[in-house]
């Protein structure tokens, strides 16, 4: 009787489909996420901390008017000079220092039924400031103010070490979302056996207080009123409880 040709090649498909049939109930084993006698709990959680911020940014700058533009320029320049020594004076660094845009651009007169006629030019020059002693702030503005400036925006305040603000949320979240999970236990006849994971959302600081204007004495300087920033964490932890 002659050998079937066919026998080992079958044999070898049958044992190659046999490993493949193993190796996927392995995997469907694996992937289970919890015990058959576990329950899955997901608590979203957002706690805040607070800080009095301790750095101003704001952005100051010069305008100027000629009748044709290098004039504007020029006079820009001369004022914007003066603004620079004032700057540097009331003691902020030149890393805390950045230009933020320089425009030329001409003034026109509209009338009836006619083309728009150039007037003349207007030159402005605008810097970033990050001013690290709020004490000085309301004196630095008026500074600038006496030393050419005649466009200021802001300031806006931060906090200087953000991150152990944000990980104090972090932390304050976590432990509410805990405290949470026990209630749930508790009131199921069930504990807490352990965090399965933990996402985290975006923290957004809350609006920072503008500059305070009001009417002042000559001698005083511009009042300030940082008042407190706010940082928040947001996290979503899934438990599993279980008897």
């Amino acid at each position: 009787m002659r050998p079937n040709p066919l026998r080992p090649l079958l044999l070898a498909c049958s044992l190659a489909l046999g490993t493949v049939s193993m190796t996927a109930t392995a995997q469907d084993y694996q992937v289970a996420a919890a015990p058959s006698d576990g329950t899955l709990l997901s608590i979203s959680a957002r706690a805040e901390a607070s800080r009095v911020p301790d750095i101003a940014t704001l952005s100051t700058g010069v305008i100027t008017q000629a009748g044709d533009a290098n004039g504007a320029m020029r006079a820009n320049a001369e004022q914007m000079t003066r603004l620079t020594a004032a700057i540097k004076a009331a003691g902020i660094a030149e890393r805390d220092v950045q230009t933020s845009g320089i425009n030329l651009s001409p003034q026109y007169h509209y009338a009836d039924n006619q083309p728009p006629k150039i007037t003349g030019y207007q030159a402005s020059n605008t810097v970033n400031l990050k001013v690290r002693d709020l004490r000085r702030l309301g004196s630095v503005l008026d500074a600038l103010v006496a030393n050419g400036a005649n466009q200021i925006n802001g300031p806006t305040f931060e906090i200087d070490n953000a991150q152990a603000v944000e990980d104090e949320a972090r932390a304050a979240a976590l432990k509410q979302a805990q405290q949470r999970a026990e209630l749930y236990a508790n009131s199921l006849g069930m504990r807490v056996r352990r965090i399965v994971s933990i996402s985290e959302g975006g923290g957004f600081a809350q609006p920072r207080p503008m500059m305070a204007m009001r009417a002042m004495a000559q001698d005083a300087s511009t009042p300030i009123a940082p008042g407190e920033s706010t940082l928040s964490a947001n996290l979503n932890v899934v438990f599993e409880l279980g008897r």
